[in-house]
């Protein structure tokens, strides 16, 4: 069982694990207890590929230890790589509370936001990675770098050395027209990108065919032996629920994520506005801030002022280390939602899936990977629509119950981290051996 620690901060040079340094380490399931869950095929697969490329230097750069799905995904995924042979490292970029409301501008506008993208915030932003690259990156020499997602995309002017192999992972779903709309941020992205040996996609229509570097589609992906993820008993979730003052004989609406004006919260809410006109039920609204992501803190404040007269409404600002919390939230809920307008890729819902639960979600992004609507789940029309739904799962938990099994199945089979760390160690080997 993994050992999740309370919560891993980066050193002062940015470093969040490293074996050479001593940094405090993370700790995963051996890959030999993920058998009972993928079964002997899938695991010796990974084995195989991971024994072709063991003792390779790996280091995964982002730029944040908490919050979202990259910081989520590298919390286990490096010391796994480590359990399998790999000399993985992870380090975190550093900034201000300015170059992060610059980053997410880029990022809104990358996925459609409208705005520009001035002069000042590109030299912001280069700046920034410049000073990264001389302070906290340059001690390690690695044979493949992974980077995730735009905020260090171009850290590739600043440390690349020639041997190096550099993969930027892009776990976003950017609108080629707004590399276009917006001519500057557009050609900065593109010059970073062209400086890449590859580009790793969380699904095919994220691809840019503009980019003509070889392309992978590697979809996010959970630790089902996590303690966001693995099994816990009815005591765990009710002392949860009591420490948050929530009533389990009440039927429980849940949206779980992380504070952003994507995520659809309004959506939810006017949903439960509705079916509480005709059923007796609460809502819990819970996620938590990233350090790069500057708008959270608005966010929630605006939630807890649209929602103070109504005491069914639970808003949880939860810490970075709220695994059991949010895997006991999610186990004790009757649905949940998460019905964004943009969504990269929504490990959320696949936590939700994976604990056999009847999801509403946004037809976007990543999440048709995920939902087939009505089988695996169900995609978010309006909210009246969607409280006619919950309604009747709330009246019907048997259907409930069979949709949720299903999602947990189409999880198992698509979504678990050992056979993705495959694909991922696959890709790796392509590009290292020339193949």
């Amino acid at each position: 069982m993994i050992a999740t620690p309370e919560y891993i901060f980066p050193r002062s040079d940015g470093t969040v694990y490293s074996k050479r340094n001593n940094v405090l380490p993370l700790s995963a399931s051996a890959p030999e207890e993920y058998y009972p869950v993928i079964g002997e095929k899938k695991l010796q697969r990974l084995l195989d590929v991971a024994s072709r490329l063991k003792g390779i230097k790996l280091l995964e750069i982002n730029a944040t230890a908490q919050g979202g799905g990259v910081a989520e995904m590298l919390l286990t995924v490096i010391p796994f790589l480590n359990l399998l042979g790999i000399d993985a490292e992870w380090k975190v970029i550093k900034g201000n509370t300015d170059y992060f409301e610059c980053t997410k501008r880029m990022h809104n506008l990358l996925q459609g936001m409208d705005g520009s993208f001035t002069t000042e915030m590109e030299e912001m932003y280069l700046d920034n990675l410049e000073v990264c690259g001389n302070e906290n990156l340059i001690d390690y020499e690695p044979d493949v770098v992974t980077v995730h997602d735009p905020q260090p995309l171009c850290l590739t002017h600043y440390i690349r050395k020639p041997r190096e192999i550099w993969l930027w992972r892009c776990h976003i779903d950017i609108e080629e027209a707004s590399l276009k709309d917006n001519g500057n941020l557009g050609d900065l992205i593109t010059d970073c990108v062209e400086h890449y040996d590859a580009a790793i996609f969380s699904t095919a229509h994220y691809v840019v065919s503009q980019w003509l570097m070889p392309k992978f589609i590697i979809p996010p992906f959970i630790d089902p032996l996590s303690d966001k993820n693995r099994e816990i008993s009815h005591n765990e979730i009710n002392l949860v629920l009591n420490k948050y003052g929530i009533d389990n004989r009440v039927p429980i609406i849940t949206h779980i994520g992380r504070f952003d004006p994507w995520k659809g919260i309004d959506r939810t809410i006017a949903t439960y506005r509705k079916v509480k006109t005709e059923r007796m039920c609460q809502l819990v609204i819970a996620g938590g801030t990233a350090t790069d992501d500057p708008e959270g803190s608005r966010i929630i404040a605006g939630i807890r002022e649209d929602t103070k007269d109504d005491e069914d409404i639970h808003v949880l600002n939860l810490s970075p280390d709220s695994n059991i919390e949010i895997n006991a939230l999610q186990r004790a809920a009757s649905v949940i939602m998460q019905p964004s307008t943009k969504e990269g890729f929504g490990l959320v819902i696949t936590e939700a899936l994976w604990k056999s639960k009847p999801v509403i979600a946004g037809n976007v992004g990543g999440i048709p990977l995920q939902i087939r609507n009505n089988d695996t789940g169900y995609f978010y029309e309006t909210s009246q629509k969607a409280a006619r739904k919950v309604i009747s799962l709330l009246d019907n938990p048997n259907i409930a119950l069979a949709v949720g099994n299903k999602g947990k199945e189409y999880v198992r089979e698509h979504f678990l981290m050992p056979d993705r760390i495959t694909d991922y160690l696959l890709a790796i080997e392509a590009l290292v051996t020339g193949s």
